[in-house]
């Protein structure tokens, strides 16, 4: 199996047999695609540390943080997505005889 295997658009040319995949254009492009992933994880990460705290801070200003996580879900629906949503919790909840 070649070196290149795998790798899109990778020119067999690219390799002169002494030269590591790694340091090919194809691998260039690949490692760039890799630590711009890596980074945006990293970043992924920290932003989810401040929302922990800004709830954190919330909750200790006496919000309910389980309510304000399902506000943040629900702003984020389509209006639409969450009428209906909301009409057919109703009808099953009245099924059940809950309302």
């Amino acid at each position: 199996m070649s070196e290149t295997a795998g790798l899109p658009n990778a020119d067999p040319k690219e390799q002169d047999g002494d030269t590591p995949v790694s340091e090919t254009p194809t691998g260039q492009r690949l490692r760039s695609f890799i630590e711009r992933v890596e980074r945006l994880e990293e970043d992924k990460k920290a932003i989810a540390e401040d929302i922990k705290e800004v709830y954190a801070e919330a909750k200790s200003q006496g919000f309910d943080v389980k309510t304000m996580r399902k506000i943040v879900s629900l702003r984020k629906k389509d209006p639409d997505d969450r009428a209906e949503e909301d009409a057919l919790l109703d009808t099953y909840m009245s099924a059940l005889g809950m309302q």
